[in-house]
């Protein structure tokens, strides 16, 4: 029997506390040596994780954030075969959206602060907070049942082998951003840590107020003097900022452990960062529709926005441990701040002129995530092993102040307009509380069996709210004289004052538009059997029960009361069982073939079902939920071989298929006027299969430069096709609607992709190390395929993304032999480039020659260099 086969049989006690896949600690390989000495050994060159895990996984070390040097979880995981990342924070696997993924922290589910997404956006981890990631790509039963692509599972730092404690300084800077003119806005002179002073509270007199802020339920009087009182120029006055700051960085981290007794071990980690940077992007945005002579464009700006990102991160993590038994309790904070001033202007079809709209925007992120879990062996060779964990997690989203100011162009100046303008206040809070029990029993039989067994528990709580204002004139048209005042000037006291503007609330309150609650209330159990079936074959079979309900409820936002009528669908009440079964075939040295198959699902996002509407700040988009979705099921299977020709050297090859019964597919829709949204369907069904490589090789040759160095080459390469079926008699509930079904090929053409899924996605590393003189030196290119972002309105093209090529180069030098005395310290230095080829951002529809420029712009060429001090 082979290492690859005996390590994993011994192995799965802990899935939830180290998942299949995640690394293994020193005691368990010290425990498993003892299982296997009578077990004939093959696979020297076999990793760990990949020889103690059943299922296609791929793993992100603590070695590979440092060879890459990216700064959080999403841009590592750009690297990993088949993934590929969206908006710089949602992760595709294998050309299936984020909604087709889960995030877990140490086994535990997460909260989101995004209004758009249920899955954690995972820009949001931090690479000082992370031991690793691992992405398992075949379903096994011990992991929630929603799982399309993959699961991601995000492993924080735990209890130090030895005292350790570091601290960093970086700065940097971007080829468009940096030392050039850009937007901004004041807001306060706290701004730039990302925290607010407070200046962007909404008053109490709104907060609590039962009734709209309007002429109907206040008096002329109090709406002007609310109206004075609401009105801040500093937080929607643009200004031009001559020349933008450098990046800058700054983090410590450091953890210790104690021995408080003959076999106990205390262990204490903590981490802190922060960063601030600043990116400018400029460039073009239409819509229009395709006609037989071409595209006729209705709407064409050139825009400009510069946007400030502050974010605070902390982990702090307290374990104790004994030989057999561990508890250990992890908090992770993270506070992400959006400060973004913006114009754009250019011809409005529905005004009928030339139009520029100024805009401003706070939004403020934050997550809190705390987990207790402990694991436990019992006898000789821990033949009986139990692990439990219990999280709860917090997440808010906060937009105050976001404001919107438009001007018409007259006579070649501009000139605003009696009520173009608006004032919203958001709000998002997400929790999650959660709790997990994993038994495991080695069976006392001639072959090794683990019988392993486990029930979980997730309970999802969503409140988001939207309110809308505006300040409007109290006699129809503005005066000439005020239609060319500036902003801060027309919006000021002495106009309110004066009686020339009023405050009047126009937040939509029918069908819960502004407000909703969601719940989402997940009971499951497993039941699984791992072991060996024959001399070099290993099987997993599983099977999983799950009892969900899912549910969003429109809300009166005034009384709090749920709205009733056509947006006030019945909950989403599904139980599932859904088998999962795995075969490992070790049939050489260091070589083996896996084979996969599951029933998984995925269920709608809250902003899938809610009727809010929301604007995406990343493209102007008006977002609109559409309640009636539905649960999608699939079924997958995988097939890879495995090759680890020397240590840490591989080739891999594999291949997927999966069905997807009733997908969600992103769609755009007319609200009428050319009032374009973004809404969701449940295409009938979809198919996806493709093959994936990744190959790793090091290389020693003699050469005098490299001084006992080596090269290296890691690349990966994910071809993949997806089909979407529709015949003639399948029909959708398309978002806009009223739940009344239509053709589905009036929606979703029979044969297209699926949407989010890209052809080809490639990525290469080559590299260079030496250990004796501190270096570490990698070039890295991705490539991503265009794919389509969202589909287009009925007999329009789709909306098409095209990532495209991206080089980047990452160097690592330890500065211990410098000689200037700071020995001790252990100094390093390290500078990154990113997007040297200077790749654009290109979103677009396109028939017959004929294109429009969604949303293109060029976002720079980024560079940073930071020293590291370790005591």
């Amino acid at each position: 029997m082979c290492l690859a086969i005996g390590a994993a049989l011994a192995m799965p006690a802990f899935a939830q506390d180290a998942p299949d896949g995640a690394p293994a600690t020193e005691a368990d390989g010290q425990r498993r040596t003892a299982e296997l000495d009578a077990i004939t050994v093959r696979g020297e060159y076999i990793p760990e994780p990949m020889a103690t895990t059943a299922a296609v996984s791929s793993f992100v070390t603590r070695e590979d954030f440092e060879r890459t040097g990216d700064s959080d979880a999403a841009a590592a995981l750009t690297r990993v075969s088949g993934l590929s990342v969206v908006g710089e924070k949602y992760v595709y696997v294998r050309g299936l959206g984020e909604r087709y993924s889960s995030a877990l922290f140490n086994g535990s589910p997460l909260p989101s602060p995004e209004p758009l997404q249920r899955v954690v956006p995972l820009d949001l981890f931090p690479a000082e907070a992370l031991s690793g990631v691992t992405v398992q790509k075949t379903y096994s039963v011990r992991y929630p049942g929603e799982f399309g692509g993959g699961v991601i599972d995000l492993q924080g730092l735990t209890v130090p082998d030895a005292p350790f404690f570091k601290l960093s300084a970086g700065f940097g800077g971007n080829s468009v951003t940096t030392r050039s003119p850009g937007l901004t806005h004041y807001g306060s002179n706290r701004d730039w840590t990302g925290y607010d002073t407070g200046r962007r509270d909404l008053p109490d007199e709104i907060i609590y107020s039962r009734q709209p802020v309007t002429s109907a339920h206040y008096s002329r009087e109090w709406l002007a003097a609310f109206g004075s009182a609401l009105n801040n120029p500093n937080l929607y006055l643009l200004q031009e900022k001559r020349r933008i700051d450098p990046d800058l960085k700054l983090g410590a981290s450091g953890g210790t452990a104690f021995d408080v007794g003959d076999d106990l071990r205390l262990g204490v980690i903590g981490v802190v960062s922060f960063d601030n940077d600043w990116r400018t992007r400029t460039g073009k945005q239409q819509d229009g529709v395709f006609t037989g002579a071409g595209a006729d464009v209705y709407n064409d700006y050139d825009f400009a926005t510069t946007r400030m990102n502050a974010r605070v991160n902390g982990l702090f993590g307290l374990g104790l441990e004994s030989e057999n038994h561990s508890v250990a309790w992890n908090t992770l904070y993270v506070h992400d701040t959006v400060k973004e001033s913006r114009s754009r202007a250019g011809y409005n079809f529905n005004v009928g002129v030339d139009i520029r709209e100024d805009g401003t925007l706070w939004l403020e992120r934050q997550l809190i995530n705390n987990q207790l879990a402990g694991k436990s062996s019992f006898g000789e060779y821990g033949d009986l092993r139990l692990g439990w964990r219990l999280g709860y997690s917090k997440a808010r989203r906060t937009t105050p102040y976001e404001t919107s100011v438009r001007y018409a162009k007259v006579d070649g100046t501009w000139v605003h307009g009696s009520a173009n303008n608006a004032l919203r206040f958001g709000a998002v809070d997400d929790e999650v509380a959660s709790g997990g029990l994993d038994l495991d029993w080695r069976l006392p039989t001639e072959r090794e069996l683990t019988l392993s067994a486990g029930v979980s528990y997730s309970d999802n709580d969503r409140a988001a709210v939207l309110r809308t204002f505006r300040f409007e004139t109290l006699g129809g048209a503005l005066p000439t004289f005020n239609q060319y005042q500036r902003v801060d000037y027309l919006f000021s006291d002495y106009n309110f004052q004066n009686g020339l503007l009023t405050l009047n609330e126009i937040t939509p309150n029918n069908n819960g538009e502004s407000a909703y609650d969601g719940t989402l209330t997940n009971k499951a159990a497993y039941l699984q059997l791992e072991g060996e079936i024959a001399p070099a074959w290993r099987a997993t079979v599983g099977l999983r029960y799950e009892d969900a309900t899912q549910a969003v409820h429109p809300l009166d936002i005034f009384s709090g009361e749920r709205v009733g009528g056509i947006f006030a669908a019945e909950p989403l009440r599904n139980d599932y069982l859904l088998p999962a079964a795995t075969i490992t075939w070790n049939f050489a040295d260091n070589q083996q073939l896996r084979f996969g198959a599951s029933k998984t699902i995925a269920r709608p996002q809250f902003r899938e079902l809610a009727p809010q509407q929301y604007t995406d700040p990343d493209n102007d988009r008006l977002f609109f939920g559409n309640p009636f979705l539905v649960d999608s099921e699939l079924t997958n299977f995988d097939l890879r071989y495995e090759w680890f020709f020397d240590a840490g050297e591989y080739f891999t090859a594999g291949l997927f298929h999966k069905t997807i019964d009733k997908p969600v597919e992103a769609v755009v829709g007319d609200f009428g006027g050319n009032q374009l949204f973004q809404g969701f369907l449940n295409a009938p069904e979809a198919t996806l299969y493709g093959v994936e490589l990744e190959f790793k090789k090091y290389f020693d040759p003699e050469l005098r430069w490299l001084d006992g160095g080596r090269l290296y080459v890691a690349t990966n390469y994910t071809w993949s096709s997806s089909e979407v079926n529709a015949a003639e008699s399948d029909t959708v509930i398309p978002p806009g609607f009223n739940g009344v079904p239509q053709a589905a090929r009036s929606f979703v053409a029979d044969g297209s992709r699926m949407q989010g899924q890209s052809e080809h996605i490639a990525n290469l590393q080559f590299g260079i190390e030496n250990e004796a003189a501190e270096l570490q030196a990698t070039l890295i290119a991705n490539y991503v395929s265009e794919r389509i972002s969202v589909r287009g309105r009925g007999g329009q093209p789709d909306y098409m993304e095209d990532p495209g090529a991206t080089l980047d180069f990452v160097l690592r030098k330890g500065l211990s032999q410098a000689g200037w005395g700071w020995d001790r310290f252990k100094p390093s230095l390290s500078f990154s480039a990113r997007n040297i080829l200077n790749r654009s951002h290109e979103e677009y529809q396109e028939r017959d020659g004929a294109r429009i420029d969604l949303y293109t712009y060029k976002p720079g060429i980024s560079w940073d260099v930071s020293l590291t001090l370790a005591f």
